[in-house]
């Protein structure tokens, strides 16, 4: 039993150490049953994300099939260049540029949402401030020293950091957040939509059949609790003259 006790504590501890690091993550609310939403968000992603991000492990035509797009709108508003619809969506990014533009290589987007999750995707695209120190004028509350420029800036607006006392004496003042100083081309309620809509279209090309494998589990589920009555009975019916 401590044996069980200790491998379990060790399991739950990377979970458990990181949702302790780090200011606390907004709720991104997101849903995989609204393909307008995720429609939207692959809009966005491919209009202002995929310049430099790629998501490697998606097809066009995959997307189009699976959130209701037309192959006429596809092409229309998300294939460029020579791009065809059984593509796989990688930019035209090529990896040193990358290294000598922002001194590292940029990632792929397909898993982050799995590897970090949506609400950590969410609160970093609305975590960016006002940074003169930084290369690119902004930083990220999130992600300190992150090299990505604020590439919704113009939507969301300039933000100012906003820090906590210290907390031992002539300590350093402790960043917990932000605040918006000038709003961009977007409302706040309407550029956290966005930001949303976004997310959900990045967790679903983390995992596509996220919903079909949810529907076939609760009919698994089913099926082994019939199952499990069945044998139950048949256990009573063999152990009923045993006593």
């Amino acid at each position: 039993m401590r044996k069980l006790i200790i491998a379990t504590l060790l399991l739950l501890s990377p979970a458990i150490l990181s949702a302790s690091e780090g200011p606390p993550l907004e709720q991104a609310n997101i849903d995989l049953r609204d393909q307008a939403s995720l429609q939207r968000g692959a809009k966005y992603f491919v209009n202002y994300c995929m310049g430099c991000h790629s998501l490697q492990y998606m097809r066009y035509n995959r997307l189009a099939k699976d959130l209701g797009i037309d192959e006429v709108t596809l092409r229309q508003n998300l294939l460029f260049g020579d791009a065809k619809p059984g593509d796989l969506m990688e930019n035209a990014m090529r990896p040193e540029d990358s290294l000598k533009w922002f001194g590292i290589a940029v990632p792929d987007l397909t898993l982050v949402t799995r590897w970090r999750s949506p609400d950590w995707v969410y609160t970093y695209l609305k975590s960016f401030y006002l940074d003169d120190t930084r290369p690119y004028g902004v930083n990220n509350v999130l992600f300190p020293l992150v090299a990505m420029p604020h590439v919704l800036g113009d939507m969301q607006g300039a933000q100012e950091p906003v820090f906590a006392p210290a907390h031992e004496e002539g300590g350093a003042p402790v960043l917990e957040g932000v605040k918006l100083v000038k709003q961009g081309s977007l409302p706040p309620k309407e550029y956290n939509a966005m930001v949303r809509d976004i997310t959900a279209f990045l967790t679903y090309a983390g995992e596509p059949s996220q919903l079909q494998r949810e529907q076939l589990g609760r009919y698994v589920l089913l099926f082994l609790g019939f199952l499990f009555i069945l044998a139950y009975l048949l256990k009573k019916e063999y152990w009923k003259d045993i006593h």
